[in-house]
């Protein structure tokens, strides 16, 4: 996640606050001027991060925290509100029009940003409330921008409108609007054009194309890997162009994630989704608590159970969970649950939601990319040694490492650990009491896992 650095930071900090029981004022501002520099470090605005640190320790210093029992954990309880309170405090959603009327939603941004996709996929989450979206090709300058949305929307189901490249995008989304009335289209979702930077003749064409459909909400989607350029950018189109929220792309990637906790606080306008990946699923809604949670390392369980509810079929989960309690799965299902856990993100991602887990996480051997290296032996092995692993010879074996393309030995540990899981299992026997959730703990950090 972008905010990596940050979170085993400001943990670290806190780690100290906590260690220390009675806290003075002294320590409080000393722990104030460590979170200011690693904000800093991760390209929050110089503006924000000193109204917040400011904010912070005009609560945190107060002699109901440091009179308290846990001082630590009070001040990083404030950290925690005025982080929710820098992100916008409450969830805000795209605004529609009730019922058939017709909402028209023009996406902006630079060239980059990744709108073209953001805007299929904004589709795809209104399609899936039940709205009836049309995406519209208003990009007649990019290369392939119009064959990008059209392949988008087939894999999103939803119409792709277009007049090619020789009309003016005012007029293209003039026609869409009339299209969508015609066709009982209750969205219009328009890609515009971007720039490699912000220009006067992009803002003078998108307020034409705004003022042309009257555009109800106007979303612009930065790159936030970017840093900072992405606060800079959205304040230009809020003060040139007007918009309604703000769209995060690349939240997933190794980038210091500024962007994030500055947007709000320099535009006034809400953080509405965060890109998490290519994939046209990987939007999250923003959450400002949630976000919060992550970064000061506290997990995310809520937003883990919701990808849990999109992405893993419930009857085939309650099959598993019985199969896990008798230690009856098998290599079926070991490819069954890598393929669910690479929906939901990837281990590393589900481990950074769960509470506790952040830290713990730097300590475990995950390696996503050795997915695709247990899913090509298992699927090297024939039917009857995927059912009943114990018939895995060494000649078999040198046959699965020859049509994986992996070593014998990378076979080998596939199956040791595989039978290792089984083991545990067994042993664990489908309870999980305090006591055994602390086993499995540590048996899980013990091991070197397969992926």
């Amino acid at each position: 996640m972008a905010f990596e650095n940050l979170s085993d930071k400001l943990q670290n900090i806190f780690k100290n606050l906590r260690g220390r029981g009675r806290l003075t004022e002294a320590d409080v501002k000393a722990a104030l001027r460590e979170v200011k520099m690693a904000l800093l470090e991760a390209d929050v605005s110089f503006k924000v991060v000193k109204q917040f640190v400011s904010s912070v320790q005009e609560r945190a210093v107060g002699e109901d925290v440091l009179g308290s029992l846990t001082p630590g954990q009070m001040v990083i309880k404030i950290v925690n509100e005025e982080l929710i309170s820098l992100m916008g405090s409450e969830t805000t959603e795209i605004a529609i029009r009730p019922g058939n009327e017709i909402t028209v939603i023009l996406m902006a941004g630079l060239q980059g940003a990744g709108k073209t996709t953001t805007a299929a996929k904004i589709g795809g989450k209104l399609k899936g409330k039940g709205k009836n979206p049309l995406l519209v090709a208003c990009d007649i300058y990019r290369p392939a921008a119009i064959q990008q949305l059209q392949i988008n929307g087939e894999k999103q189901g939803i119409p792709v409108f277009s007049m090619g490249v020789s009309h003016r995008p005012a007029d293209i989304a003039r026609a869409a609007v009339e299209h969508a009335r015609k066709n009982n289209f209750n969205v219009v979702i328009l890609d515009t054009a971007g720039r490699l930077h912000v220009d006067d003749d992009m803002m003078e064409e998108l307020a034409e194309v705004k003022e042309a459909v009257s555009a109800d909400q106007t979303i612009l989607v930065v790159d936030a890997m970017t840093g900072q350029d992405a606060v800079n950018v959205a304040e230009s189109f809020q003060n040139r162009i007007g918009i309604d929220g703000v769209i995060l792309t690349k939240l997933d990637g190794d980038t210091r994630g500024g962007a994030a906790l500055s947007i709000r606080a320099v535009t006034g306008k809400p953080i509405l989704y965060v890109g998490m990946g290519e994939k046209l699923s990987d939007l999250e809604q923003f959450y400002p608590d949630r976000m919060a949670s992550r970064i000061l390392g506290m997990g995310d369980i809520l937003s883990l159970i919701e990808k849990a509810e999109q992405e893993v079929d419930e009857a085939k989960a309650r099959e598993m969970s019985q199969k896990l309690r008798k230690a009856e799965f098998d290599f079926n299902d070991f490819l069954e649950q890598m393929r669910q856990i690479r929906k939901m993100g990837g281990m590393g991602s589900i481990l950074g939601m769960m509470p506790g887990m952040p830290q713990v996480k730097g300590n475990l051997d995950i390696d996503e990319s050795a997915m695709d290296r247990v899913e090509a032996i298992i699927l090297s092995m024939t039917p009857q040694e995927r059912t009943n692993p114990s018939v895995l010879n060494p000649s078999r074996k040198l046959r699965i490492a020859k049509g994986a393309g992996v070593p014998v030995s990378e076979v080998n540990r596939i199956v040791k650990q595989f039978d290792q899981m089984r083991k545990m299992m067994k042993q664990m026997g489908g309870m999980m009491s305090g006591k055994r959730r602390g086993m499995l703990g540590g048996m899980l950090g013990r091991m070197k896992l397969p992926f």
